[in-house]
């Protein structure tokens, strides 16, 4: 017979509670799927919160396709909020997707007692065009311009952001003459820009036109595959050198030969994430 010890602490296990509503406000029920560590009854601690973004091209995010990497982030003690926002397929255009995510952000800190979270400490992650938003999160912290009168009274921003393969200049992305897009990037691009082709609204959601000097910055990591067929890895390599440029602390993790998602993952890349997050949440608690 093998005895070993009972975990008192829980420490490891989660929760996983899907499709909790943190909006209705657009006439659209807006979900997020949660993975909370478990924690003895009589433990008053709260978790720090990652809130991720699915890459979906603005389209629907499906949140459970991380779900199984995600839950190694819940079992080091970060509660995980994995974010569906609005489809531009839908009639919803950009900046609809970044609103959205910032009212679950806001969400997250109006019921900070209920999920038993720590509302200094939410951080975001998201991959591809969820990295795109993550970005944005971390520069663009209650900005009038993507504030909702939802919870509008607490704050929107995050203290770090990583970013995996996300675009960071949209109008880079783009040939000179839209006329040249194949009809499904063309219909993609002006569902996204509400109807037409609007190098405004390109340039509103493009991270790297947030990056200016003078101003203060969260840390950033940025992750991307060198082998990435669908945003260049440049689009990385130019937001790294810009953030650098004005003084932030960004850190840029080049995955060799990898592509678009896929092979991008790995358990030590996933380790080095966890580490990050803990980099920071311990910065916060000696403050």
């Amino acid at each position: 017979m093998l005895t070993i010890s009972n975990n008192p602490t829980r420490k490891g296990l989660s929760v996983f509670r899907p499709n909790v509503i943190y909006s209705t406000a657009s006439g659209v029920e807006l979900t997020m799927d949660m993975l909370i560590p478990q924690r003895a009854d009589t433990d008053p601690s709260r978790n720090p919160v990652i809130v991720f973004i699915q890459g979906s091209a603005w389209h629907f995010p499906d949140t459970t396709y991380e779900i199984p990497q995600l839950a190694r982030f819940s079992a080091a003690g970060y509660t995980v909020a994995t974010v569906r926002h609005r489809n531009i397929d839908d009639g919803y255009p950009a900046p609809a997707f970044l609103q959205d995510v910032k009212t679950a952000i806001r969400f997250l800190r109006a019921h900070a007692d209920q999920f038993q979270i720590d509302d200094k400490q939410i951080y975001s992650f998201g991959t591809s065009s969820g990295g795109n938003t993550s970005l944005l999160l971390g520069l663009t912290g209650d900005d009038s311009r993507f504030k909702t009168s939802e919870y509008a009274e607490y704050s929107d921003s995050v203290c770090a952001v990583i970013d995996c393969f996300g675009p960071t200049d949209l109008t880079a992305m783009m040939p000179q003459d839209p006329a040249l897009l194949d009809p499904e990037t063309s219909n993609m691009i002006n569902a996204f820009c509400g109807g037409t082709y609007n190098p405004k609204i390109l340039q509103l959601v493009s991270p790297i036109f947030y990056v200016e000097k003078g101003k203060n910055y969260v840390p950033f990591l940025i992750a991307h595959g060198n082998a990435d067929p669908l945003v260049p890895f440049s689009q990385s390599e130019q937001m790294v050198k810009r953030l650098e440029e004005c003084g932030a602390d960004v850190s840029f993790i080049c995955v060799d030969h990898a592509e678009h998602e896929g092979s991008f993952w790995s358990l030590p890349l996933i380790d080095l994430f966890i580490e990050f997050f803990n980099r920071q949440s311990k910065l916060h608690l000696s403050l």
